[in-house]
């Protein structure tokens, strides 16, 4: 049982879940068999499904060549083959790529990356990343700095030294329009507001998730915000980031999130579903002119062990062959639609989901108290865990966080791998639905009514 065999691994909490015993597709099995539907491909991160043959074939005959090359005694064909496929998915003058196990190594990249070329062109006193608030980009001390989630930075706080913020634009919580330019604009301006008020002359770079992830429920900006944010990094010399360590890969129904804006930044970052969970990897990709700028001032002080492992790099290739040859990306833009419908009908169905946002298969729902306030449920039901345990009882796994900054709001990624059709969407949802119901009759109402 679950509750009384021993481990000696540790997480996050006490919790523990079933024994693994194998996943295919979008499912995935306990040791007693119980089926799971993977909702949230992971954590976002099972992007292609489980078990693809050709990606595991691919690893295969790789893993009969070598497993491991060092990066300083050898150059691999899957390392090169890999960052050719990437380069050329990416932005125009976007074609250097650095490899990384995952996402908050690339982050940490990135900022590296954008320091270095500060120095060497002579700008030296630019150190500052703005970052917004809230955010998650990464676990390690130089990420987290960056975060906007203070139950996951505050005690680090003196270990780190802070960065400025600026809001998300989470629009529908201001009762702003999102689908007027306006509004975009009054959030970006906040930035510009920000850079001067820093001094623009010390200012390195901004960070941004294009399509938001766990810290703000797959935050759609509103019409007119990348733009104009790219707009104001280059007024200002300011490196734009785009974090798409979750929206890049395909779920939003483009490749790069970005892409749905017609926008390019200046470095862009990339993991989860890069692999697909088939192996740890993730990447930097920066425009040359900042690469040619480091490598001349005497080279990037920075790199990983595994960066560039042959056996990773073959995975990555093969799963941006299996996105390719099946059509995923498109699927993901067509699919997405069809379970987001279904999430807004879950809405008119329950005054307890206040919005449902999100691109292509990277959506979320999130829970009110009021739908007309939009204020949150009592932080004490801690609804964010205990639908996401309800959910998972009925065999079917999703994602929580909280909305509001970390400390209250509930919010809820539905994210399954970009393969899943229409019969996925509608066990999704009936799932869903069981669960929901559940979850106001055990938690909500008889809070709400004991209170």
């Amino acid at each position: 049982m679950t509750e009384t065999r021993k481990s000696h691994l540790f997480y996050q909490s006490r919790q523990r879940r079933p024994m693994l015993d194998q996943a295919r597709g979008v499912y995935m099995w306990d040791i007693d068999g119980k089926r799971y539907l993977d909702g949230s491909s992971g954590a976002m991160v099972c992007n292609i499904g489980h078990s693809n043959e050709r990606v595991l074939e691919a690893m295969r005959r790789q893993m009969e060549k070598s497993t491991f090359g060092y990066r300083l005694h050898f150059e691999t064909e899957p390392a090169e083959r890999l960052a050719e496929k990437t380069a050329a998915l990416a932005p125009e003058g976007m074609e250097k790529v650095f490899f990384v196990s995952g996402g908050s190594e690339a982050v940490e990249s990135a900022i590296k990356l954008a320091r270095q070329n500060a120095i060497a062109t002579g700008e030296a006193q630019r150190w500052k990343v703005i970052s917004r608030q809230p955010s998650y980009h990464g676990c390690t001390l130089g990420a987290l700095a960056l975060t906007g989630y203070a139950p996951l930075t505050a005690a680090f706080d003196p270990m780190m030294r802070p960065m400025p913020k600026v809001p998300a634009p989470r629009a529908y919580l201001d009762g702003l329009d999102p689908n007027d330019e306006a509004t975009g604009h009054h959030y970006a301006d906040m930035l510009e507001e920000r850079i001067r008020s820093e001094g623009p002359e010390t200012v390195l770079a901004f960070i941004v998730e294009p399509v938001g992830g766990a810290s703000t429920g797959a935050l759609e900006p509103p019409a007119g915000y990348m733009q104009r944010i790219r707009e104001i990094c280059t007024k200002y010399g300011v490196l734009l980031i785009h974090d798409e360590v979750m929206s890049g890969g395909g779920r939003t129904g483009k490749f790069f999130a970005a892409e749905h804006w017609d926008v390019a930044p200046d470095i862009l970052v990339i993991s989860k579903g890069f692999a697909a969970g088939y192996a740890p990897l993730g990447a930097m990709v920066a425009h040359n002119d900042i690469v040619e700028n480091v490598l001349n001032d005497g080279g990037f002080l920075h790199g990983f062990t595994y960066a560039g492992n042959p056996l990773a790099c073959s995975a990555g290739a093969a799963v941006l062959e299996e996105i390719e040859r099946e059509g995923m990306v498109a699927n993901a833009a067509r699919i997405g639609d069809e379970l987001k419908a279904g999430l807004q009908g879950l809405m008119a169905k329950y005054p307890v989901i206040g919005d449902v946002r999100g691109k292509g298969l990277l959506l979320a729902f999130e829970l009110v108290r009021d739908r007309e306030t939009l204020k949150p449920l009592p932080r004490e039901l801690n609804a964010y865990n205990a639908l996401v345990d309800i959910a998972y009882e009925k065999g079917l796994i999703i994602y929580s966080r909280r909305t509001r900054g970390g400390y209250e709001g509930d919010h809820f990624l539905v994210c399954p791998p970009m393969i899943a059709n229409s019969t996925h969407v509608a066990e999704i949802l009936e799932t869903l639905d069981a669960s929901l119901a559940a979850f106001l009759e055990t938690t909500v109402d008889r809070r709400l009514q004991a209170g």
